[in-house]
């Protein structure tokens, strides 16, 4: 998990705006994820930095999954699921990680991008139909944050309809779900008082 949690600290988007000489904490969302990367930095830092959010979540889960092969002893060998729960919990520390980065005061991003990577590695299936559902709702709205809210509702959703029975991937996408629509809860007063940004407007200059 600490392997996890430092993997998804790194602040991508922050960074990225270091090259720019630009502060994105302190323009447009404030937030250090894609959304606000791509609103400020513009197209092309905003896929950079969508890229490498995405891959230190699926990083995380790689490495974590090929932990027990690594390390000394045989006590792995009798618990064949333990570097499926190493995967589970390395991928939570990983969005912790982006969401509370220790390198900015504990203050990141909202998880969409690393949260994708992490189930682009344990849920591939169940990440697409989220997929679909961000592109098909923030086309018809051009609000990335409506998209958002709508793949964090229905990749739990997806990964709880495939399971036979409740396990420890249905508790995470459930988790982890209710942590993107907390992280959203100022988008979510922004879209209730008409005031959240759409795809394709701009930072005003300050």
């Amino acid at each position: 998990m600490a392997l996890g949690y430092l993997a998804g600290s790194i602040p991508f988007g922050f960074l990225a705006g270091r090259l720019f000489g630009a502060d994105i904490r302190t323009k447009g969302s404030g937030n250090i994820g894609t959304a606000n990367a791509l609103r400020v930095l513009g197209k092309a830092a905003g896929a950079a930095v969508l890229i490498l959010d995405l891959l230190k979540g699926t990083l995380a889960c790689w490495l974590a999954y090929r932990l027990p092969e690594l390390l000394p002893g045989n006590e792995f060998a009798s618990d064949p699921e333990l570097p499926y729960r190493l995967t589970i919990f390395a991928g939570y520390a990983a969005i912790l990680g982006h969401n509370y980065t220790c390198w900015l005061g504990f203050k990141g991003g909202k998880g969409i991008a690393t949260s994708a990577g992490v189930f682009l590695y344990v849920a591939p299936t169940s990440l697409l139909v989220a997929l679909i559902t961000f592109l098909f709702l923030a086309a018809i709205t051009r609000t990335v944050s409506v998209g958002s809210l709508g793949a964090s509702a229905m990749l739990p959703y997806s990964v709880w309809c495939r399971a036979s029975s409740p396990g420890i991937l249905q508790e995470f996408a459930l988790a982890i779900g209710l942590l993107a629509v907390y992280c959203h809860r100022t988008n979510i007063k922004r879209l209730w008082a008409g005031e959240e940004s759409r795809i394709g407007q701009k930072e005003k200059p300050s």
